[in-house]
């Protein structure tokens, strides 16, 4: 590291997808050596390791893994919720697995007062969507696109990841499609009423978000696929919506993180 680490209250990540064949652990794990935590809560799709005739995971996959190991060992608190691409937590990989129990959902409370249902948000997708099957289907699509991505930049020799590629740009689209009609935010503002807290901290849906269009805040992690954000608790409580989309693979270790929002 060449610069010192900021320091956050929280810091909530969700949807690394260590082991996929899309994940940026370089820019996570450098994201990380510049921003440390009292408590990090991993909001689910953290690992990628269903496809056992495709495995795929990197050196920095497990370096992100060791360093968060050894922020618990400082004393930092870490909570770990699944979401719907993590596996069975018993049939995790020792050297994969980290240390604490594994939550389907949990309130944090912030400094400010402030009280968050946290969860990974697949809960509001349709039963069809949600189904194992579907979850599979999904990752394969998603996995043959990417294969055609990486041949596609060999035999254009394009060495640049500071900007999308044409096929990262539609696997964005059709995802924000997806979800244009933005009903999962008001189920989940509808869910964080009905246990009355202040808002919702979720991922899964691939789309970074800090609002309070439903009255109650709404707060979406992004993911480390496309929109490489982070969701920082401030020392006052105060909710950010940080981002490393414009950093490099080559420049990971000066990762800039930046306010999008704040709440």
């Amino acid at each position: 590291m060449t610069e010192r680490a900021r320091y956050h209250q929280t810091l909530f990540l969700s949807d690394l997808h260590l082991g996929a064949l899309g994940g940026r652990s370089d820019l996570v794990l450098a994201f990380l050596q510049q921003n440390h935590a009292e408590t990090y809560v991993l909001v689910g799709d953290i690992l990628d390791l269903w496809q056992p005739l495709l495995p795929h995971w990197s050196g920095d996959d497990q370096k992100v893994l060791d360093h968060l190991k050894a922020r618990q060992k400082a004393g930092s608190v870490l909570h770990y919720l699944r979401g719907n691409h993590d596996p069975d937590p018993k049939l995790v990989p020792p050297e994969k697995r980290l240390d604490g129990a594994v939550l389907d959902e949990m309130v944090h409370i912030a400094r400010d007062g402030r009280r968050y249902l946290v969860l990974h948000g697949d809960v509001v997708d349709g039963r069809l969507i949600r189904s194992h099957l579907m979850t599979r289907i999904g990752s394969r699509i998603d996995h043959g696109f990417r294969v055609l991505d990486r041949f596609l930049s060999v035999l254009s020799r394009r060495t640049s990841t500071r900007t999308r590629t044409s096929i990262e740009a539609l696997l964005s689209f059709v995802n924000a499609l997806s979800y244009r009609s933005r009903q999962h935010e008001a189920r989940l503002i509808a869910l964080a009423r009905k246990k009355g807290v202040d808002g919702v901290i979720c991922g899964h849906f691939h789309i970074a978000a800090l609002h309070r269009d439903y009255g109650l805040i709404y707060a979406n992690c992004g993911d480390w696929l496309d929109s490489m954000t982070a969701l920082a608790e401030a020392q006052d409580g105060a909710l950010h919506l940080l981002s490393a989309r414009a950093t490099t693979a080559a420049t990971a270790q000066n990762i800039p993180s930046f306010n999008l929002e704040s709440v």
